[in-house]
């Protein structure tokens, strides 16, 4: 039983190859918007910090709920309190403590960011800070860009094939090199245009007008390596 022969990684007089990378670079209008939210609490009792603490967190959280299907994801991050400690005098003595609850929120609706980022800013010793704009990881964007690196890949190898006066007769190998956002879905990119502010101090008798925000644009990348054999160009004359 004879087996087929093993056609070698390179090219041959008889089959030349010729190696390519296509790429595509897309600018898009971002999917989400995350926000983080900070909420404070402090008091010269501990059990009394805690109670004030869980208390704006639930008036928070409630908040944020209250806007519905606009909210893509709502998580509570870390909780602390800790004590304040007074600088002078004898021995260690707790002046105040101090408790904080960090929220993630993600949003689909831009407008209703603006709004909300607002009316969470005028809470009582209440951070906000953000927004990351990124695309959803299933993105069509994505495989748009895909597929624009594979036609790209396509076009070059056909240039060369040209200069040689000959044309492309198969692929050989299509390597995915990945497309990714630069901007990606968490990562610590530079936030927004948003012009958040916190509020460490009482909330404003009247409510502040939406904040305006102007959505950071992504870029995406993807890349390929791709192999194709060529008809034998006639290098002769």
């Amino acid at each position: 039983m004879t087996s087929d022969p093993v056609t070698p990684p390179y090219g041959t007089p008889e089959t030349p190859r010729v190696a390519v990378r296509g790429e595509a670079r897309l600018e898009v209008d971002p999917e989400l918007a995350r926000i983080t939210v900070t909420v404070g609490a402090r008091g010269t009792d501990r059990r009394a910090a805690l109670d004030d603490l869980t208390r704006r967190n639930a008036q928070i959280i409630a908040l944020i709920k209250s806007y519905g299907d606009t909210i893509e994801k709502l998580e509570t991050g870390s909780l602390s309190i800790s004590p304040e400690l007074t600088k002078h005098g004898r021995g260690e003595r707790v002046r105040a403590y101090h408790g904080r609850v960090h929220l993630t929120v993600e949003l689909t609706d831009f407008t209703t960011l603006g709004e909300l980022t607002t009316r969470l800013a005028d809470h009582e010793l209440t951070r906000v800070d953000g927004p990351w704009w990124s695309l959803r990881p299933d993105s069509p964007a994505h495989a748009t860009a895909r597929r624009q690196a594979v036609r790209d890949a396509v076009q070059r190898a056909r240039e060369y094939a040209e200069a040689l006066d000959t044309r492309l007769a198969a692929l050989v190998e299509l390597a995915d090199l990945g497309a990714e956002n630069a901007g990606g879905y968490g990562a610590p990119a530079v936030p927004g245009a948003l012009r958040s502010r916190s509020a460490y101090g009482a909330a404003e008798q009247d409510e502040a007008p939406p904040l305006d925000l102007e959505p950071q644009r992504q870029q995406v990348h993807a890349q390929v390596n791709a192999r194709f054999t060529m008809a034998p160009p006639q290098l002769n004359g």
